[in-house]
Formats: structure tokens, C-alpha cells, sequence
């Protein structure tokens, strides 16, 4: 249902071209909204809220009511006996009548939307309703997820919501206080460089406009519209990978989780089992936070550690040794493929037994 303060914008509007007075009253007959200089007597306009009329001219009033769903809504009344009140009354009736159509719309669409990507509706139902919301089944359509972690979803829903139009088919809605869903729709499958386009603007739009850092991560695209919920669960998976594995980085894309995803499905019991073949009772003292840092940017090199030298400013020899007390400690030669990929997943596999710990 539609505002008073709507309604008496809408009323304000047609008075300030018209020059009609013009006034709404509920299905009681209660003044909600009035414009100009017009005061009806109340014995009038309970008098035509029980007549069976659907127009009425009292007293030199044009009165018209206003149904929705066969049921008295708004009564509409203008002063003047000439044919502009009554044209004028009759517009000030399909604007409300149009207002009322939006915003139910509007309502329905977040609803409809809301409860797709939960799965709770059924396959006929999805469909049925999506034609009268007028929701193209068949276009392709990506959810994405913008994470705020800072209870700014309000303002990143406006920011957005500038940005991509119900119009052009995308939609934008709250999950919660910290997170925002953008489902966005495309005329053919979408490639990933697309993708992350979107993703990028979304972040520099929200680090620009609203001055704060936010995590995106997006689904695959669907091209079903049943399949929403499909997407936006990957997006919602790849969320938490990410935040996870790879929480230096601003977008997460499902299609490019990588290892992490495997890791982050598996049990804690095969994990904990893991890292214990691989670092014994615990993860070795020798493996520091400088350690780490330097064996990180020595992969990121795939182990040259020429470069790994010239970047991080240490001499080649240091980087050597510490390598060498890594394998002294572990058994890993990390110079070598196997046991490079070894470290690396069971480093991955202790961050996410800690991430687990840590969040319970």
C-alpha cells in the first residue's frame, strides 16, 4: 500500500498544474490528503462510500472511487461542476491507480526475488508469478554478492540500485545488514572477463561513493530462472572460500576458487589427519611469520628463487637457508614440485582448521 505522504505529493503535484482542488479519503471516509481549498462535509462522503455508485457530483464534488482487487480503496474528490474537476479527478485516480500497481510491484518483485534464492517456492509457481511481475524466464543471470561487514547494506542497495535498473532486468536486494544482492541479467551467457568487470566497478564504486572496502563474489551464470538459487549459493560458497584462503583479495568468483573450495568441503577429521602426516605433533617453530611471508612470495615466483631475492630484498643465500631449515623441520624440499605442493595444501588445510576453530 501506497503512503500518505505519497499521496499527498501525487494530489500537490496535479493541483500545482490544475489549479483544482483535489482531496483523498480512505474507505471510511477519513481525509488522508488534500490539496487546495476544498472541505467536504463528511455526511457526503459517507453517504458515497455506501452507495453502490462508482462516480458521483454532490454538492458541486466529483467524487470517484478507487478499487483494488474488487475492494474500496480511495475515495477521490474534486470541487467544480465543470468538465475540468471531473477530468482532473479522473487523472488524480489512474495516477494513484498507477502508484498503487509500482509499489506493489515493487513489493512483490523483492518478495518473489527474496524467496527464489532461498528456495522456497515451486518450479509452477516460479513461473507464474514471474509472468505477472513481467520477469523475462529466460534470460541469463549472475548473482553477485557485495559484503560490507560494516552494516552499510542500506546505502550499497541505493549505490547499486543507481547503477543497475529493474528496467534492464536486474534486480537488488538486502540478505542481511552487512550483505547486498545484485542479480544481474544479460541477453546471452555472460564470459568471465564480463564478470569480473562488474565485480570491479562494484568495488571501486562502493570504495568511492561510500568511502568503505567490500569483499564481491559471484556465481556462475545460470540461464533458467529457477536456477537463481544455484548461483547465488556459489556466490555465498565462494564468499567464504575466499574470505578464508584468499582474504587479501576484494572479488571472489566461484569458477576460480580453486583448491580452496576442495579444502573447505572436506571433513575435519581427513584435515586434522592431514597435517599431522605432513608437520608431525604441530606446525614447526620454524615456520614464522617471516618464514611464511618469504615461502609465499616464493611461490607466487614458482620457486625462483632469484626472483623471490630481488623482490623481497634478501640475498639469495638467506633464502636458501631458511628453505633449508624448512626441509630440516618437515622433510619438505621445497624446491621440488611434489613437496612444494604438499606445503602449500597443508598450509592451506592448518588456515582453515584455524579459521574453523576461531568461528566455532
Amino acid at each position: 500500500m501506497i503512503t500518505n505522504h505519497i499521496i499527498q505529493n501525487s494530489i500537490d503535484d496535479l493541483y500545482m498544474i490544475t489549479k483544482v482542488n483535489l482531496a483523498v479519503y480512505d474507505d471510511e471516509g477519513r481525509n488522508i490528503a488534500t490539496a487546495g481549498n476544498i472541505v467536504i462535509d463528511n455526511d457526503i462522503v459517507e453517504s458515497f462510500v455506501k452507495s453502490p455508485a462508482d462516480s458521483q457530483v454532490v454538492s458541486g464534488y466529483h467524487l470517484m472511487k478507487l478499487y483494488e482487487d474488487n475492494s474500496l480503496i480511495y475515495i477521490v474528490a474534486s470541487s467544480g461542476q465543470d468538465d475540468t474537476a471531473y477530468t482532473v479527478a479522473k487523472i488524480a485516480v489512474s495516477q494513484l491507480q498507477a502508484l498503487m500497481v509500482a509499489y506493489q510491484e515493487k513489493y512483490d518483485k523483492n518478495s518473489f526475488y527474496q524467496n527464489l534464492i532461498l528456495d522456497n517456492m515451486l518450479l509452477v509457481d516460479i513461473y507464474n508469478r514471474a509472468k505477472k511481475l513481467h520477469i523475462d524466464p529466460n534470460c541469463c543471470r549472475v548473482v553477485f554478492l557485495v559484503d560490507s561487514s560494516r552494516g552499510m547494506n542500506g546505502m550499497i542497495s541505493e549505490l547499486l540500485k543507481g547503477m543497475y535498473s529493474v528496467q534492464s532486468g536486474d534486480f537488488v536486494t538486502a540478505v542481511d545488514e552487512d550483505r547486498t544482492i545484485l542479480i544481474k541479467s544479460f541477453g546471452s551467457a555472460p564470459t568471465n572477463d564480463m564478470l569480473a568487470e562488474i565485480a570491479d566497478t562494484i568495488v571501486s564504486l562502493v570504495n568511492t561513493e561510500a568511502m568503505a572496502n567490500v569483499k564481491v563474489a559471484y556465481g556462475n551464470a545460470i540461464c533458467e530462472l529457477k536456477d537463481v538459487s544455484k548461483s547465488y549459493k556459489e556466490a555465498k560458497l565462494a564468499l567464504e572460500v575466499s574470505s578464508i584462503f584468499y582474504e587479501e583479495k576484494s572479488i571472489a568468483s566461484y569458477s576460480a576458487l580453486g583448491i580452496g573450495r576442495l579444502i573447505y568441503q572436506l571433513p575435519l577429521n581427513l584435515c586434522e589427519m592431514f597435517i599431522e602426516e605432513v608437520f608431525g605433533s604441530g606446525i614447526p617453530e620454524e615456520l614464522d611469520e617471516d618464514t611464511i611471508a618469504m615461502l609465499n612470495k616464493f611461490f607466487e615466483n614458482n620457486l625462483n628463487v632469484s626472483q623471490t631475492s630481488e623482490q623481497l630484498y634478501l640475498h639469495r643465500n638467506t633464502i636458501i637457508y631458511r628453505i633449508e631449515k624448512v626441509q630440516k623441520a618437515t622433510g619438505l624440499n621445497l624446491r621440488e614440485f611434489e613437496d612444494a605442493l604438499t606445503y602449500k595444501i597443508a598450509m592451506m588445510v592448518q588456515r582453515y582448521l584455524d579459521y574453523v576453530k576461531k568461528n566455532g
